[in-house]
């Protein structure tokens, strides 16, 4: 099987449930060092910890069965009969909110992983490596000249106060603006951009004011050249 076939089973794989041969197969590409399945087993960890355990399971059966409306049917029904029972027509309110928040996060995630994938699997992506040897910044830069741009970066360390990180895509010289991130606590990072980027020369990232820049206004902390994809 290939890496685009087994998508779908990566967060089944994470949790324990995947069924053979996918199971197997994952495997397989994860101990021949498969790029994008490694990559992917690992978004899959993010989603699965974002959900919990028990969320996690319940949408796994819901992608497999389609009970999606239904349970959450029944879900707002049981809170609905519990609060109304109890006379706490606030902490309905409350409850639902916070359901619809978490449903909302979730959502904004599931998409980016898909975003993410669809970059990962792309016929035409092409990925540069930043950072080796070093002990600092280091990641990979995914280009699909159809689909756009995916950073993932390691030993990043969190914007101070006021400021944000900002990605330029750098074709003939000048520098395009490419969207603002921020790192994760232990210095991780993943910034998406999408849309077509053909003849793409390089990737950089700065360290900018939160609200953004038209040109970069500090030394890049990295400029990754991409390489053109031989056809």
């Amino acid at each position: 099987m290939n890496c685009n076939e087994l998508r779908e089973h990566y967060e089944l794989y994470v949790i324990g449930v995947a069924e053979e041969p996918e199971r197997s197969e994952i495997r397989a590409h994860l101990n021949r060092g498969c790029q994008v399945c490694t990559l992917g087993i690992q978004l899959a960890r993010d989603v699965v910890a974002l959900r919990g355990g028990t969320a996690a399971r319940a949408g796994v059966a819901q992608r497999r069965f389609g009970w999606a409306p239904f349970l959450a049917a029944a879900l707002a029904m049981a809170i609905f009969a519990a609060v109304y029972f109890s006379g706490r027509e606030r902490d309905l309110a409350n409850e639902l909110a916070r359901v619809r928040e978490q449903n909302r996060q979730q959502n904004i995630e599931l998409t980016r992983v898909n975003q993410a994938f669809a970059i990962l699997t792309g016929a035409d992506t092409t990925v540069t490596t930043f950072g080796e040897g070093q002990p600092k910044l280091k990641g990979k830069v995914f280009v699909s000249p159809s689909q756009g741009v995916l950073l993932i970066a390691g030993n990043l360390q969190p914007a101070p106060s006021g400021k944000a990180y900002e990605m330029w895509i750098v074709k003939d010289g000048k520098a395009k603006a490419a969207g603002m991130f921020q790192s994760a606590p232990d210095g991780s990072a993943m910034h998406i951009q999408r849309g077509t980027v053909a003849n793409t020369d390089a990737v950089a990232v700065t360290l900018e004011n939160e609200a953004g820049a038209d040109q970069p206004t500090s030394t890049p902390l990295f400029a990754a050249p991409i390489r053109a994809l031989v056809q």
